[in-house]
């Protein structure tokens, strides 16, 4: 699914419908019309609607629109028009440069806008290209090879490719950077900063993202010429088709809370999120023996096991989807109906992110942050945000269910694990006579040593091994021999009496 809105929720609001403006109004060509109608659309999504005639127009664009309102298709139907001239059935590599790059900040994101734009060219000559780390370069460097007029990279495997000299952006027209702000978040600012003085300085350059910082507007001063802010929504607004609700909890509950939920709205999937690599890892295998099932997703996985977890759980043979903010943008998942914050983000522009990856194009979804007195500071600063008061709301377990002792890979999983203390000696004491109950969990000596009482030795045998005496003095004629084990061309030390004539 694409960030485009789907029919469905076209059709559950027919008066929106009717007043959005209808892609044949644009003047597209008739290849591209032909598959935006393939895919089902009509009309525009205001995001579309606002900023297609200005990149038509030529002009720079800074692009703010929460996520899941169509900014791919924003960019993408417009850059492809101004491709068209150069459309060709050649097989030289040759008359297919690069003319448009596209940059994104993880390779989920990046492989959604290969996606789009591979679709919406479907019935052009137009070729398409997806680059990312993590794999193989080899099959990447024969796609490029053989000519692409449209480029979607993440910054360094792109930067891999340009010092193999097997990308060349002398001829880019047009450059779109999606998802900016992630992408200084994430530390890609010196790589863009490279990647830009590659290419040539007369481009239209488009700036899109959900949310903009004082680091991006500085960034689009430098590399925008006079660019046109289109704007639809309050920056960093959530969709108003998401309920969110903040439940106070504790850490040891939390896992429980998500049962519940799961359980109380009937929920078939979800995505929970996590702010560490491993606790996606060992909550994962948590909800595994809860009887759930589990998928983790993190930078650390290769990209064949993210992309099989993501294939798992798109079709429908993972319950839930455990994951870092690596998932957080440019993951699009139909009809998802439900997001957990198992953590707080750690930077409340994460928050509406996360959020956005349930309620898109008019569905409505659930996001649920799970609220621990350690997250007073966080959640304020997302109030901050989305200027909206946040309302903590206590949750009651199920009393019927019997609340079991946590094992220990349980406590391993919430990163509470320590060792057994050891018992007192006065405690092994209480321990051997009986008069202490054994409590579980607690060390107990199983040496039966412990258990036995005094038994003297028997008859004849001696209390306690004689002392030997004293060796004698070596006399000088044992000083002289050659000491046994020792090799024969090693000589013994003489004594110092006989070296001063004694």
């Amino acid at each position: 699914m694409t960030e485009t809105p789907t029919p469905a929720a076209e059709a559950a609001t027919p008066e929106a419908a009717a007043a959005a403006p209808l892609f044949n109004t644009l003047p597209l060509d008739p290849t591209l019309l032909r598959a935006v109608a393939d895919s089902g659309y009509a009309s525009m999504t205001p995001i579309q609607a606002k900023a297609i005639p200005v990149v038509l127009a030529g002009r720079d664009v800074m692009g703010a629109a929460q996520t899941g309102t169509g900014k791919t298709a924003a960019f993408t139907l417009p850059l492809l028009q101004k491709m068209m001239r150069h459309a060709n059935a050649s097989m030289s590599p040759a008359r297919h440069p690069v003319r448009a790059l596209v940059l994104a900040p993880t390779r989920e994101l990046a492989l959604q806008v290969a996606d789009n734009v591979k679709k919406y060219a479907q019935h052009s000559q137009l070729r398409a290209a997806v680059v990312f780390g993590g794999v193989d370069m080899k099959p990447q460097t024969e796609e490029l090879r053989r000519g692409v007029e449209v480029l979607i990279a993440t910054p360094g495997r792109l930067l891999d490719h340009i010092e193999a000299k097997t990308a060349v952006l002398n001829q880019v027209e047009y450059v779109v950077l999606d998802e900016a702000d992630r992408m200084l978040d994430i530390g890609f600012l010196p790589d863009l900063q490279r990647i830009l003085a590659y290419l040539p300085k007369s481009r239209q350059t488009l700036l899109f993202s959900a949310t903009f910082s004082p680091e991006i507007k500085k960034l689009a001063a430098s590399y925008l010429q006079d660019p046109v802010l289109v704007e639809v929504a309050r920056p960093n607004a959530t969709a108003s088709t998401v309920e969110q609700r903040f439940y106070s909890t504790t850490a040891d509950d939390k896992r429980a809370v998500v049962r519940q939920l799961l359980r109380q709205r009937q929920l078939a999937q979800a995505i929970v999120f996590v702010n560490s690599k491993l606790g996606a890892a060992r909550l994962a295998r948590a909800f595994e023996r809860d009887g759930l099932k589990t998928q983790a997703l993190h930078g650390d996985k290769s990209q064949d096991e993210r992309l099989k977890a993501l294939a798992a759980f798109k079709a429908g043979e993972v319950d839930l989807l455990v994951a870092t903010d690596v998932a957080a943008r440019g993951l699009d998942i139909s009809d998802l109906p439900a997001v957990f914050n198992f953590d707080v983000p750690f930077h409340a522009e994460d928050y509406v992110h996360r959020i956005g990856r349930t309620g898109r194009a008019g569905a409505s979804g659930l996001a649920v942050t799970l609220v621990t007195r350690e997250d007073q500071r966080a959640i304020g600063e997302i109030e901050k945000l989305i200027k909206k008061k946040v309302e903590l709301e206590p949750i009651e377990l199920d009393e019927d269910r019997p609340r079991r002792r946590d094992e220990p890979s349980d406590r391993v999983a919430r990163g509470e694990h320590r060792a057994a203390r050891r018992p007192r000696d006065d405690e092994f004491v209480r321990l051997a006579q009986g008069n202490t109950p054994v409590r579980p969990g607690r060390l107990v000596p199983t040496d039966p040593i412990f258990d036995k009482p005094y038994e003297p030795p028997p008859a004849g045998r001696p209390q306690a091994a004689a002392v030997p005496a004293p060796a004698p003095a070596p006399t000088a004629a044992a000083a002289e021999a050659p000491v046994r084990g020792l090799s024969p061309n090693i000589k013994p030390k003489k004594k110092v009496a006989s070296l001063l004539g004694g």
